[in-house]
């Protein structure tokens, strides 16, 4: 019921955005409706994810089921797709960072840091 709300509460306030841009007006029952419709659709969707997932023998809907349900959509699967692309690449940016912070922490050198450190050995060994 608490969701039920939450989505009636934000398709309200999307109504009244598209009221003051475009000058019209909607009723409560228009209202009422389209959030029963949003709220029937997001169910439907969260039983095709949960059966896409199903049926590629996990029990976690991962981001392809996302897009293989956003499919019909060409405009929602390129956003899906660059929405994703940019998350593989913070996420990648982040464990890089981290892995950094780790061997710094640990006192192990960087591969860079290793080879100045070898230069840096050879050169006083010559001299």
């Amino acid at each position: 019921q608490r969701l039920k709300a939450a989505v009636h509460y934000t398709v309200g306030c999307l109504c009244q955005e598209v009221e003051e841009d475009k000058d019209v007006q909607f009723s409560k029952q228009s209202i009422a409706a389209i959030s029963e419709i949003t709220f029937r659709q997001c169910e439907i969707f969260a039983k095709d994810l949960e059966m896409f997932a199903r049926h590629a023998k996990r029990t976690t809907v991962n981001t392809e089921d996302v897009k293989l349900l956003a499919r019909r959509s060409s405009s929602l699967l390129k956003y899906i797709n660059q929405k994703s692309e940019e998350l593989a690449s913070s996420n990648m940016e982040h464990k890089e960072k981290k892995k950094k912070k780790s061997s710094t922490a640990k006192g192990e050198r960087t591969p860079g840091e290793q080879e100045a450190a070898v230069t840096e050995n050879e050169d006083s060994n010559m001299a």
